[in-house]
Order: structure tokens, then sequence, then C-alpha cells
């Protein structure tokens, strides 16, 4: 349950990213992007670097305890991993804004988050050879049937969807399942959730920064910009992936990318409470439904954690072991 509450803890963290932007400065979603990956993903390195280097000074190895979700190990270099995952970092900010660009943000971001869950399963699936679970098929779809119950609660109308978009929305998801799948291969190879979320995200900040420059960045030098800059690089992004890495290392790609969905849950609530957005009867519903999935899927995970193994006393006795008349060893 401990590594449920982090993932959940992270998609809270995930969730205040609407809010944030709105409630600053109007400014291209290309250059926020970018700012956000690279104040969140240079300070995940320095984090990473830090703990790195106070672990060498205590004598530790710097490595995580092997994970507890099973499949198989991973093969091939480490640095692939970390490409691929900084790859998948890089993807989802252009892909993700240019799906709810075309088909505006409730479509754009309920076929992104809900895609991503399906991707990721199905992804792991294929690679580690572990299927997800009946539970698991369960709880992501009443947490996607009830992020669409959501999105159709603004009034987007299907009729607007363009495909391109959707394709677009459909690539951030991917994206996502990319750079959590990478993520947990890191972990399964030893590493800490901070080396590993560092690694990925800092050569994914290195890259943004040319991004950065090539866009308008004039909203950073307001008061307002720079607030809204800083949270969403060290809340959303630093603070957000540390927890999520922490979860991730104790849980199945498939099931981290589910409680993720707890993300529009927060930003739906942030909405009512801080912008004074109104909330019709039928997203109330779509919370209902979006929250029964977590809350399954949750219950089911800390279910089956796994548990401290306990020797037999009834196992059978080798005949190479010597026994007294009175029946000790």
């Amino acid at each position: 349950m401990r590594s449920v509450l982090l993932v959940l803890a992270a998609a809270v963290c995930f969730g205040t990213t609407g809010t944030a932007q709105a409630l600053g400065p109007d400014a291209d979603p290309l250059s926020v992007g970018a700012a956000r990956i690279l104040i969140g993903g240079g300070a995940l390195a320095a984090v990473a670097l830090a703990l790195h280097v106070a672990g060498r000074r205590s004598g530790a190895t710097g490595t995580s305890v092997a994970s507890a979700s099973g499949g198989r190990a991973p093969r091939g270099p480490a640095w692939v991993a970390v490409a691929v995952g900084a790859a998948g970092v890089l993807a989802y900010q252009p892909a993700f804004f240019a799906g709810t660009a075309t088909n505006g943000v409730a479509v754009g971001t309920v076929v992104a988050l809900g895609s991503a869950p399906v991707l990721t399963g199905l992804l792991d699936w294929a690679l580690r050879r572990r299927f997800p679970g009946r539970t698991w098929i369960v709880a992501t779809a009443l947490a996607t049937i009830g992020v669409a119950v959501l999105a159709s609660a603004s009034g987007a109308g299907p009729s607007a969807v363009d495909p391109l978009g959707v394709a677009a929305s459909v690539g951030a998801g991917a994206s996502y399942a990319v750079y959590t799948l990478a993520g947990k291969s890191l972990l399964d190879r030893g590493w800490t959730s901070a080396a590993s979320m560092g690694a990925m995200f800092g050569v994914a900040a290195a890259a943004s920064l040319p991004v950065l420059l090539a866009t308008d960045t004039g909203w950073l030098a307001t008061p307002e910009g720079l607030a809204m800059a800083l949270w969403l690089g060290l809340v959303t992004t630093t603070a957000a992936y540390l927890l999520f890495g922490a979860g991730l290392k104790r849980l199945t790609p498939a099931t981290v990318s589910t409680l993720t969905l707890a993300e529009p849950l927060t930003a739906t609530l942030l909405g009512v409470l801080l912008l004074q957005e109104r909330l019709p009867a039928t997203a109330v519903l779509g919370l209902a439904v979006l929250a029964s999935g977590i809350v399954l899927l949750a219950a089911s995970s800390s279910r089956r954690m796994p548990r401290r193994a306990v020797p037999r006393t009834d196992a059978v006795r080798p005949p190479s072991v010597p026994v007294d008349v009175g029946g000790t060893p």
C-alpha cells in the first residue's frame, strides 16, 4: 500500500499542472513544456547526483532493492534504456499539446490519459511476458470510462474530433508508456528510483534547452511566469517523478499507469475549489466511476504485495541428516 500511496501522491502533483497554467500568464504551450522539463529534469538529475555522492561517502553501493514486480530480467546496456526513456519524455510534451490544440483540451486529454494505461499494459505484457491481470483490466476500463465521462461533461462534441489529433494524443500515451517501461527497466537493473528518473529526465532537460531558446520566453521574465515555471518544474516534475519512481520500484508499470489516472480526478477537484468551476452532474458521475477504478486497483495491488517466505516445519528431512532417538536433529 505504501507504493500505491506514493504513486497516488505523484498523480496529485501531476493534477496541479492545469491549475498552475490557468493561474499563470498566457504562454506558448511548447515553451511552457520545454521550461518544465528543463527545470524539473535538471533538478531530478541534481538530486540523483547528490544522493549518489552521499551514498559513496557513506560507503553505500547506491543500488536499490530488487524489483518485486516480476517479469523477465532486462537485457542490453543501461544507456539504451536511459536514451529510450529520455526520448519518451521529450516526445510526450509536443504530442500532448498537438492533440489538445487540434481536438480541444477535453478530448485530447481523455485520449492521451485513457490510452496510456492500456498501451503500458500491452507493452509490458509484450516485453516482459507479464499479463496485467483481470483486475487491472476491469479497473483500467472503469477509470478510462470515468475520464471519458469527465471529458463529455465539458461539452466537447464527437463530431469535431480530428483523426490526426487523436493520433497525436495516442502518441502522447505511447510516449508515457515508453518512459515508464524504461524507468522500470533501470529499476530492475538495481538503479535507485532517483537515479533512474534523474538519468532520463536529465538527458531530456539538456535536449529541452534549444527548444526553449527557440520559443518566446518573455513570459519567464514576469513574476507570475517564473512562479508557474518553478511550480511546473519542481512540483509537477521533480517531486512528482521522485514519488512516481519510488512507487514504480514495487509495482508493475501497468498498475502504476492506471493509478496515475488520479491526475484528472485531482485536476477536476482543484478546478472546482480554486478556479470556481461549476461541476455538472455528468462530471460527478465521471469522478465516481474514475475513483472506483482507482480504489479497486489500489486494494487489489495491496493484497498482492509479496510476503516474506516462512520456512516450513513439516518438510521431509533429507536422509543425510542424522536423527537421534528423541527425534531432535
